[in-house]
């Protein structure tokens, strides 16, 4: 067997997809977001990013530089082990109380990052309850596909926010055997969001868990940034939440919250949880500071919703493609993945605008999109320039207007 003949193969497929990733190597400018630099060999410019997930600017804010700094300068780098093991600092204990305040929860735990903790805790959850059902959202993110593959369980796919479909699957299971209902708030790559009240009156009547994705809801919605469940004030109705501290709060983790035994026996049983090394203490300081200035920032929120409403109108008025959204998220149809491709280059090559394609498996094949996430920090100024810069493109590469 010729083994890099092999793995050659394998990524010349993805390259004459189109779909073929390339890293844009970037050095963000403390105090100056959007505003970075890109790297290209020796070469460097000023670029304007348009596609973070930081989405208030919270990894730039000086209260979250100042916590991490202090806790840098008192505790060390690292851990030093895992939770278990002389790696649970202060820092972490304190920030999982603030967790479980922040979504009216008992208690909290907190993982390395979003993805681990999704995956950790419905593999665990699923396999503790005997003989249970996941019901799954066909467009939940690939770290929940995973940890309910991961589970052994049995799982059930119902369309997107398909309420009638999740309960023609729900009345057609055993009305004996636990039940799982997984499904995000917000979902990324649509920017649309689940009827969170109405799976809630499902699980209700057909005695299921809920498990909540808030992942890109936390800090963004609710009068306290709880996400969506406590804008709509379902908090109390879902089993389960899960978050990040990696986008709305600026740093790097994740985490869930619940009812006291439902996080102790992920912390006990799960092994993406037992068997890693703990969240630096210098994050979990500026993941606390973070969400403590974020509670209290409602006008950041409000100007965060008004900034992405202002993007999609210019994008309308400009009679560019951008897809129906009733959140953040700011897609723009291309449905091609090597066009898509093209856009992303010309838009840094020519105009300094870096706007990631997004291309399967992240959305299906011929859905291929731009996707587009303002800050609060993103002027007038350079959304008009953004919005000139597309229509050269479009035109440039005869890209379809009708989305």
């Amino acid at each position: 067997m010729d083994y890099e003949a092999k793995f050659e193969e394998a990524i010349d497929a993805l390259k004459a997809e189109g779909r073929y990733r390339v890293f844009m190597e970037i050095g963000r400018r403390k105090g100056a977001f959007p505003n970075a630099r890109h790297y290209d060999g020796d070469a460097e410019r000023d670029i304007i990013v348009w596609c973070s997930n930081d989405y208030l600017g919270m990894g730039q804010h000086p209260d979250v530089i100042a916590a991490m700094e202090e806790a840098l300068h008192t505790n060390g780098a690292g851990a030093g082990g895992t939770r278990n093991i002389s790696g649970t600092n202060h820092y972490h204990v304190l920030l999982e109380r603030e967790l479980a305040e922040l979504h009216n929860k008992e208690a909290a735990l907190l993982f390395t990052s979003g993805y681990i903790s999704n995956d950790a805790t419905l593999s665990t959850i699923a396999k503790i309850l005997p003989d249970c059902i996941v019901y799954s959202d066909e467009l939940n993110h690939a770290s929940m596909i995973e940890g309910v593959r991961h589970s052994g369980q049995k799982k059930l796919i119902f369309r997107h926010n398909d309420v009638e479909h999740l309960e023609e699957l729900l009345a057609q299971s055993d009305p004996d055997v636990p039940k799982l209902i997984a499904f995000e708030s917000v979902y990324s790559m649509d920017g649309d969001i689940a009827p969170i009240k109405e799976f809630c009156d499902l699980a209700d009547k057909y005695g299921a868990m809920t498990y909540l994705d808030e992942v890109h809801a936390v800090g963004l919605y609710g009068e306290y940034g709880g996400g969506v469940a406590e804008r709509e004030g379902l908090m109390d109705r879902i089993s389960i939440i899960e978050g990040t501290l990696g986008k709305a709060f600026g740093v790097m983790g994740g985490y869930i919250t619940g009812t006291k035994n439902i996080i102790d026996v992920v912390r006990s049983y799960a092994p993406g949880f037992i068997f890693t090394t703990s969240l630096s203490p210098v994050l979990a300081a500026g993941a606390l500071a973070s969400i403590r200035y974020v509670k209290h920032a409602g006008d950041l929120r409000v100007k965060h919703q008004e900034r992405a409403a202002t993007l999609k109108q210019m994008f309308r008025d400009a009679d560019l493609p951008v897809m129906e959204s009733v959140s953040h998220i700011v897609p723009v149809w291309v449905g091609d993945p090597s066009l898509c491709k093209q856009v992303s280059d010309e838009l840094m090559q020519k105009f300094g605008i870096y706007v990631q394609p997004i291309n399967y498996p992240t959305v299906p094949r011929g859905t291929e999109r731009l996707r587009f996430t303002p800050s609060p920090n993103h002027t007038d100024e350079m959304m008009q320039d953004l919005v000139v810069a597309l229509n050269v493109v479009w035109e440039s590469l005869k890209i379809t207007r009708a989305a």
